[in-house]
């Protein structure tokens, strides 16, 4: 699997997922983070699979942003959503961190 698709599937699951948590909670800032995120991986992994500039920094981007949101709510709230939000920028941040050092 490709980074591009990888950023393509993050970006799909937490677009999903804010979706979800909206429709489930009425909650505004869970599906505005949510598909901000996601478009955030989806550019990225457009820019990616284009061969354009920035792609990979925008895919880590994502992974920083949905890690500094979820993972001190993971750590406070022990639920089972920001543990799951945590897991999936810890993935993002290791395969887009891992390939942008190698671009060094």
């Amino acid at each position: 699997m490709g980074l591009e698709n990888t950023a393509y599937a993050l970006g799909g699951l937490t677009a999903t997922g804010g979706t979800i948590g909206f429709l489930r909670t009425g909650s505004v800032p869970s599906v505005a983070a949510g598909w901000t995120v996601g478009l955030l991986y989806a550019l990225g992994g457009y820019r990616l699979q284009n061969f354009q500039s920035f792609g990979l920094e925008l895919a880590l981007l994502a992974s920083v942003v949905l890690g500094g949101s979820s993972i001190p709510r993971a750590l406070r709230l022990k639920k089972p959503v920001p543990v799951v939000l945590s897991f999936v920028s810890l993935f993002g941040a290791f395969v887009f961190g891992d390939a942008f050092r190698k671009t060094l």
